[in-house]
Formats: C-alpha cells, sequence, structure tokens
C-alpha cells in the first residue's frame, strides 16, 4: 500500500538558524515554500521546517521543537564527517558507536541541531568495511 517517505516535518522556533544549521552543517539543498515553511531536500525525501507559530492546517496535535529523533545515512566516511563537525564547532554527543538500524548495523555519530532534536548520522558497516578493505 505505501512506497516511502515523502516529507518529514521538523518544527523550529528559528527558520533562519535552522536553515543555517541543516546547509551549513549538513549540506542539504534549501528549497523555501514560503516565509513559515523551508524544504531542505535529502535525495528524494524532504525535510520540512515549520515555524512554531505557524497557522497553517492540518499540523500535528502538538508540534513542538525538540522532539525529533532522526538518523541519516552519510556519503562519507565517518571520521570525514567528525572532522567537519569540530571545523565547524559542532559538538558531537555520542560516537561512533554501533548501532542497529533498518537494514543492518551501523556505525554513528549523534548530535543536536539548534531546537535540540537529536540528529545520528550513520553509515552502514559492511561499507565501510568493504571500504577499508579496497583502500
Amino acid at each position: 500500500m505505501l512506497s516511502g517517505l515523502d516529507h518529514l516535518v521538523i518544527t523550529v522556533t528559528d527558520i533562519s538558524r535552522a536553515v543555517d544549521f541543516y546547509s551549513r552543517v549538513l549540506g542539504l539543498e534549501v528549497r523555501y515554500r514560503d516565509r513559515e515553511r523551508v524544504d531542505l531536500i535529502l535525495g528524494d525525501l524532504a525535510l520540512r521546517l515549520h515555524w512554531t507559530a505557524t497557522d497553517i492546517e492540518p499540523r500535528a496535535a502538538t508540534p513542538t521543537p525538540g522532539s525529533i529523533d532522526i538518523c541519516l545515512r552519510s556519503l562519507l566516511p565517518l571520521d570525514e564527517v567528525a572532522r567537519h563537525l569540530e571545523a565547524l564547532e559542532v559538538e558531537v554527543e555520542l560516537g561512533p558507536v554501533e548501532r542497529q538500524g533498518a537494514t543492518g548495523l551501523l556505525e554513528s555519530v549523534y548530535l543536536r541541531d539548534p531546537d535540540g532534536n537529536l540528529i545520528e548520522i550513520s553509515r552502514p558497516l559492511r561499507q565501510a568495511a568493504t571500504e577499508a578493505a579496497e583502500g
């Protein structure tokens, strides 16, 4: 019946601050819809930022900044991600650590966006092991 995820709404207190974080720190493409909604493009998925004070309907029953816990897959090895975050002075809360993902084992680092949402950046362990063997 379902084929995938189109977009995920993240409620934020400050659109411009969130856009800066997701574009500068995570490298997502920004598409402005209007002053209260912005799409951050991740492949064929949009992370849609909604401002807390929006009156756009329908919306979640209790849209709350800082309530998202999302895992994003990295194209880069996690040591490169860690160096990038360090250069931008973005604190890594945890990691790298091994976790179970939707399709297998992951290596992950955790950080938070400006509203306190938990962002997990991961790489499949089998992909990392294959690249190390080929390297």
